[in-house]
């Protein structure tokens, strides 16, 4: 009995396959199977050209990285220097102040002393 289940369910779905396969045109599907072979040639080139885009990249970050992190630090270096001086200058300005009054007439020239942007500090705008 189980065989004959089988063999009517084999035949069964050899209808409906005939029965798909009438409904299908052969045509339709070659020109599918065509249009999909050139997609995937052309997404296989796309993949080539930025595999090699990335390479390059990759290699030009490794020549300039070593500048990047030297000027940097020069950066900062610099940044620190200027704050030190600055910091001197306004010391200076207060003890000449607290010495010779007069010397600054008005405090519009804090102003014109450190007119620096604190570029640690978001600015609004």
């Amino acid at each position: 009995m189980e065989q004959s289940e089988k063999e009517s369910t084999r035949e069964a779905s050899k209808e409906a396959s005939a029965e798909f396969k009438t409904l299908i045109n052969e045509d339709d599907l070659d020109s599918l199977k065509q249009l999909q072979h050139l997609i995937l040639g052309r997404l296989q080139d796309s993949n080539a050209v930025l595999s090699h885009f990335n390479q390059y990249s990759e290699h030009c970050f490794a020549e300039v990285s070593g500048d990047f992190s030297r000027n940097t630090r020069l950066l900062r270096s610099m940044k620190s220097d200027l704050d030190y001086i600055f910091q001197k200058l306004r010391s200076m300005k207060t003890k000449i102040l607290a010495t010779y009054p007069d010397a600054f007439p008005d405090e519009s020239t804090q102003e014109v002393l450190d007119r620096r942007p604190d570029l640690e500090m978001p600015q609004t705008q």
